[in-house]
């Protein structure tokens, strides 16, 4: 077992599962939170079957966010939008493995631009293609749905392949974080974090539970017990 000690584990609700005709109030709920991150999902309905919204909402997004941006590319062909997402206000971009014909290339772009880079690997993708580049990895997402759209149900796999990606990250020394995106609650998120998880996106959980800011303070305080 991965124990971290539930060490100040990431919390990063997931900005497809707020009221877009409530942005500003949800972003501000999210603001005044104990949440850490921002995680901002941009489909281009190529990659994925869905398109959830596009370069102006996310420069309307990142004017108002005090916290750290998390920015998740669902599209193909994401090295040409590298620096216009740094512009935007990205802290960290997350790019799929599945979309990048030359990963380590893109890894490469996206640090010059001074954020952090990201690797996402959809649930069918094995964590052993990640191998020769991992420490050129800040964090890998692993998706624990099929990506496109919110509120899905958890796949019970994704344990096994955290705890397969912490041994990698453990093997070759590097610092990668790890992130699960998809169906995460307070039912999964203590089991998670034990795997080796460090980031958890919550989405659904969050933003449609009757009180988000105690639900995400909730969260918190089960993380550390």
């Amino acid at each position: 077992m991965y124990l971290n000690t539930m060490k100040n584990t990431i919390i990063a609700p997931s900005v497809l599962a707020a009221d877009f005709a409530n942005l500003q109030r949800d972003i501000e709920m999210i603001n005044n939170s104990q949440a850490d991150w921002f995680h901002i999902d941009i489909m281009d309905g190529v990659f994925v079957p869905n398109i959830s919204f596009g370069m102006p909402v996310l420069e309307a997004i990142t004017r108002h966010t005090k916290k750290t941006v998390d920015v998740h590319l669902m599209i193909v062909n994401p090295d040409q939008y590298i620096k216009t997402f740094k512009d935007l206000g990205a802290d960290i971009l997350t790019v799929h493995y599945e979309a990048c014909t030359h990963l380590h290339r893109t890894l490469q772009a996206i640090k010059a631009q001074g954020m952090k880079a990201g690797v996402a690997l959809n649930p069918h993708t094995n964590i052993d293609l990640l191998e020769d580049v991992i420490n050129d990895i800040d964090m890998v997402c692993i998706m624990s749905v099929n990506p496109g759209f919110g509120g899905q149900s958890f796949i019970e796999n994704t344990y096994v392949k955290v705890k397969k990606l912490k041994d990698l990250i453990t093997r070759k020394r590097a610092s990668t974080l790890i992130e699960i995106d998809g169906g995460v609650t307070n039912k999964n998120a203590v089991q998670l974090v034990e795997a080796g998880a460090d980031v958890l996106v919550a989405g659904s959980f969050v933003f449609r539970a009757e009180d988000p800011i105690q639900t995400v303070a909730d969260l918190k305080h089960l993380l550390s017990v």
